[in-house]
Order: C-alpha cells, then structure tokens, then sequence
C-alpha cells in the first residue's frame, strides 16, 4: 500500500473518530466546564450554515463540530505559567450531497463555445473547432477529453461575448481527474465533503506548548509551540501585517471570518515582554518562525461552490488543456475573403495551459521567519514587523521560461515568448511593514493604521516575453471606530460604527497603448498588468445592539473602487440563550462585474500563424491588445466583481456546549 494511500486511510478513520466522539458528547449531555482544580478546561459548539444562491440553490450546507481544550500544569519556579491547549474540528458540507447537479457526481455536462467566425456556426460543442474539422492537422483526442462533465469557463460570472473560454471539469477529482493539479487543487468527494480531514491533519486546528519564563528583572518570556494561528494585524478582512498563516478561501470567499478561515501551521512564536522600559509604557520583541512544509492559500478548484476570483475553474481548465488539449473559444482569424470575427479552435495537448505546479519542497531555506518590536508609548500602540515568506499565491510563469511546448501549426516543440504555457511557483517575498492604534478623545473614536512594503511579489504582465513581472508593492490600511448613539434607533445603547480603507500600489507597473488600442478598435486594449497600478477598497460595518445585547442587528458593505463594485451584507445575530444562537444573513452584490483585459490571443506566439493585421511583422511576437473577460479581466473585477452572480441568502444555527 501507498504511504499516500495510508494517509488518506487514516485521514478518514480519524474523520470518523472526532465526529462520533464529538457527537457521543453532545449527545451525552457534556457541557463546557472545568475540572475541580481548576485547572482543565473544555467547551465546544456544533453549528450548520444553509446558505441559497440564486438560480443554483443550495451552495453551502456546512455542518461544523469544534472542541477546544486547555491544561494547565504546576511545572514549579521555571515556568510561571505553563498550558497545553488543542482544538478539533470536524466539518462536513452536505452541498455536494444534496446538490450534486452542481457540485457534485454529477456537476456540469456537455458544453458549446462561442465562435464568433462568419463563416461558421455562432458555437460548437467542445471538440469542433476548426483543428477537428480539417482546417488544421493537429487537435485532441475526444474520447481522453470527453464533452461531459464540463462547464465554460466563467461561464458562472458573465457571457464569453467574444472573448476567450474553454472547458472545465468540475466533477471531484476521484470522479473525474481531467485538470487536477497534483497536491495543490486536486480534492476528492470525500476531501470536499469533509474538508478538515486531509494528507494535512486540518481538523487540527491547534495543538500548542504555552509557557512564561519569569527573569529576575520582572520581565519574562512567553514560548508558543505547536500548530496555531499566529495573528499580526490589528485590522479586519485585509491582510497587511497579518500574512503568517495561509488563508482558506473556498469556505466562503473573503467573507468568512479569518479566525476561521487561516490555515494553522507548526510554528514557534517567542515573545520577550519587558513592560514599562524608559519612556515606553509597553515593549515586547516577537520571534516567529514557520517552519512548517510550506502551504498555499486555498483558492477552492473548479467545481467547488466557492473560487476567489474564479481562479480554480481557471487553473483546472489549464490544465486540462495541458494535458488533453481543448477548444478555445473565439481564437483563430481565417484568411477567408468576406469574413469576419474569430474561430473557435482545438488545441493539442501540450501546446497550451498549465505543465505542472511547483510546490516547494521542505528544506530549512523554505521556512519563514518574522521578527516585530511592539509596544505602547504616550497611549499610542505601535508595532515594526519583518517577515520573509513564501508567496501563499500562485505565479504562473510561461512564455519564454515556461514549458516547452507544442506548436499547432508546425508540430516543433520548444519554449515560445508570449505563448499562454505555465508552471506554476510560488516565490520568497520580503515583507517591512508597521502599525500604530491610537484613541482620538476629542472625537471618540478609536484609529488603527498597518502599512506593508514587500519586495518579490509577482504579477502577470502580457507586455513581458515571461508573461509575467516582479514588482514592489506597497499596501496599508487605516481603520476607524466609534460608538455613536441614535435616539430614535436605540436610546438606551451606542451603536458602532467601523471603517476600512485598504490601499494597494504595485510600484513597477507596467501598462502601455498596443497597436490594436491606437487603432481605435473597440476590441483591443492597452496590455501589462491587469491588476490596478492604484487602488483602494472600503468598507463600512453598522452594528447595534437590543434586548440586553441578545439581538444584534448589522449591515457590512464594501466597495472596490477599481472594479467599481460592491457587496452589501446585512444581518441579525441573535443569542437565544447561552447555547442556541442563530444568524440569518444575506449577500447582495453590485456594480460592474466582469471585466475585460488583454487575453494574449493576439500575442503571437506562433507567427505568422498566430499574427493580426497591427502585427506590421508577422513573426515578431507580442501583443496586439485584443481582450477579453478571461483570464486576466479577474483582477481587474476583483474578488467581489467576480462573484457578482453569486448573491445568497445565509441561515447559520450554533449550539454551545
């Protein structure tokens, strides 16, 4: 037997031991409580979210089960404190089960893509572009890559209306295995359904060693180590300072809370306290050092209810263009007198999408490490972080330095500029940032304040023969606070107002006018980098409070102010009792959407083959500027544009035990 098979093996034995031994608990009457000296301390809670999308129906029936546990232990003089703290949980969505049509066995079916060509049907099934039909030698084998089990990319989010798409498989990746990127997005049914359980012990949220060290002097050392969450922000939904830990975002997106959503890691976190020093009321050194096997963000993968930014139905179609070949809508112009518009065209395997992902091997230089000074001095909090870490986000790095590849046209395999080829890496970012909080009295209020600077980041760039380029970037966010009261809402209690505004600014961007966007032709654009050289996202959070704090009522809304996009989301949170809570919820998006950016089909990778008529050489590559919604226009929508279609209506219910 495998060890990878072993694991999956005990993976799902330990998947049905938490679950009974919780259930067995909760069933049994067991209640949060401590132990009678004191010193063992449990609680837990079982909850379910049924959230309901429009036109898809349910798109979450989530059943979560978490116990947390802490130990304190009487180690004598060496240790002033000295705990051992473990949180389990156990989650199983039923969304897969009870619509499978969607998301599950049985998600997706037979597809037909936009070809725009005069001389050709408007769309033809998956498989029947011109390649198959004789125009070309080269396409793909129909019977490896069937018209089945298949969506169009994006598809979910906007119309192909001229633009790039092709097929994705969304059945799971034991169901149907065209397009899994081995150890990166490639879950089972059963990795779906029980998400927690996997090659990676998630159900384990934590598992920690927390220990003081007292010194003579008064000051002390506290020593964390375990698998946890180590948390340096001091604000809410942006990630600036606080990028330790990988975030999972096919639970929900961004809007899940992050305490939910990071992904813990084994990490040492030391954090020498010397109190009140000098003309600092507070100062304290953190070392924090991740030297857990390195793991990236989760982006969800195609067919899962939830992507950010679409990005796993991408890579999943890529993929499978890799290694099967597809048809890509809206992509050859025909020299045919008396035609217009572009046809839909076969690709063979290996000549287009995504070889193979790069996960980084455990090795001590791929561990993380991050030091911060923090403290307080004249009432202001303050905090200087450094952290060298590896991007939790993918880059695809094609073209020039990407796989080498196979020519449609010739049959020649080699490595093409500008040709739409990937690996995908993940490489070290250098991050100096910073944070203050401060209480403003003259207006009541409360101001939260991080900045970051990262060096090594990298971005796609259809401007560069790579298809991609690094950049600096500079990223902060400035919170507000205040309890405000409003008579006529709630005489008795304040209600709170909160405020974001997150900034982003990519020091080293590139976007230039193309041939086809100086020729004025409403289809072509400028190329670079589709991602915003400038731009900020607000948010604003409503929040007050009725029958003793019971009943809470919210609204939260963001806007991007690129995207031109926004989500609003209103809620009422009510604590029935100390066990039951109930939150009904919705999420309302406007604006814009879907937008459009330079897709690279006018790139040229294969000329003259592949040349327009603003290509004045036909065999020199580069992009021409013909654009489309996919694949870049995603990071000019943002994660909200991109989900335009996805508003829902949420029902979460909590017990407490």
């Amino acid at each position: 037997m495998s060890k990878l098979k072993r694991l999956k093996l005990r993976s799902r034995a330990a998947a049905l031991s938490l679950i009974g031994a919780l259930s067995v608990s909760s069933i049994s009457g067991a209640a949060a409580g401590t132990s009678d000296d004191g010193t063992f301390e449990w609680n837990g809670f079982i909850e379910n979210a049924t959230f309901a999308r429009k036109g898809v129906g349910i798109s979450k029936f989530r059943n979560t089960m978490q116990l947390e546990m802490s130990k304190e232990f009487n180690t004598g003089s060496f240790f002033s404190e000295f705990s051992l703290n473990m949180t389990l949980r156990a989650t199983y969505d039923g969304v897969y089960d009870l619509n499978k049509s969607h998301f599950g066995r049985t998600a997706g079916g037979a597809i037909n893509l936009q070809s725009t060509f005069s001389g050709a049907p408007s769309s033809v099934p998956h498989g029947g572009g011109i390649v198959s039909t004789g125009a070309f030698f080269f396409g793909f084998d129909r019977s490896k890559n069937p018209n089945d089990g298949l969506m169009v990319l994006g598809g979910n989010s906007h119309l192909t209306d001229g633009g790039v798409a092709f097929a994705v498989p969304v059945r799971p990746c034991d169901v149907d295995n065209r397009g899994c990127l081995a150890g990166y997005m490639d879950a089972t049914l059963n990795g779906l359904r029980f998400s927690d359980f996997n090659d990676r012990l998630d159900f384990l949220r934590e598992l920690y060693i927390d220990g003081n060290i007292p010194f003579d002097n008064g000051h002390e050392l506290n020593i964390r180590l375990g698998r946890q969450q180590v948390v340096w922000g001091r604000t809410d939904l942006f990630r600036v300072l606080d990028v330790i830990n990988p975030v999972d975002y096919s639970r929900h997106n961004i809007y899940d809370e992050l305490e939910d959503i990071r992904i813990p890691q084994w990490i040492l976190n030391m954090e020498y306290r010397m109190g009140a020093v000098g003309s600092f009321e507070d100062l304290n050194f953190n070392l924090v050092w991740n030297f857990d096997k390195f793991r990236p963000n989760s982006l969800g993968q195609g067919g899962t209810p939830y992507q950010i930014l679409g990005a796993g139905g991408f890579f999943r179609g890529m993929k499978n263009c890799w290694d099967n070949g597809c048809t890509v809508a809206n992509f050859a112009g025909l020299p045919v007198p008396g035609t217009t518009g572009l046809a839909a065209t076969d690709f063979a395997p290996g000549s287009i999408g995504i070889r193979q992902v790069n996960l980084p091997k455990w090795k001590l230089s791929n561990t993380q490490i991050g030091f911060k000074v923090e403290g307080v001095k004249d009432g202001v909090g303050f905090s200087v972080n450094y952290l060298t870490y590896l991007s939790q986000l993918p880059s695809l790095r094609g073209g020039s330095v990407g796989p080498v590849a196979f020519n449609n046209f010739t049959g020649e395999k080699k490595q093409y500029p500008y040709l739409i080829a990937f690996d995908i890496d993940f490489p070290r970012i250098h991050l100096f940032g910073g944070s203050v909080d401060f209480y403003a009295d003259s207006i009541k209020s409360v101001f939260r304040i991080e900045t970051a600077f990262t060096t090594g980041e990298e971005f796609a760039n259809t401007l560069r023969k790579e298809l991609y380029s690094k950049s600096n970037v500079v990223r902060y966010v400035i919170g507000w606070d205040r309890d405000t009261f409003i008579p006529f809402l709630n005489k008795n209690k304040a209600f709170l107002f909160s405020a974001q505004l997150f900034g982003q600014h990519i020091l080293d961007h590139e976007l230039e006018e193309t041939a086809g966007s100086k020729a004025g032709v409403p289809s072509f654009g400028r190329a670079g980098i589709p991602d915003w050289k400038d731009n900020w996202t607000m948010t604003f959070l409503m929040k007050g409070w009725y029958m003793q704090n019971r009943l809470s009522p919210q609204i939260l809304a963001a806007y991007d102010f690129g995207a031109r996009t926004a989500v609003v989301s209103p809620s009422i949170d009510w604590l029935i009792s100390d066990s039951w809570r109930v939150i009904v919820a919705a999420n309302f998006k406007f604006g814009r959407g879907a937008a459009k950016f330079d897709d690279c089909r006018s790139c040229n990778p294969w000329g003259p083959y592949t040349a327009t008529p603003f290509h004045t050489n036909p065999l020199a590559a580069g992009s021409a500027g013909l654009k489309g919604f996919e694949p870049l226009g995603r990071f000019r929508a943002g994660p909200i544009g991109m989900a335009s279609n996805e508003d829902e209506i949420q029902l979460t219910v909590r017990y407490r035990f």
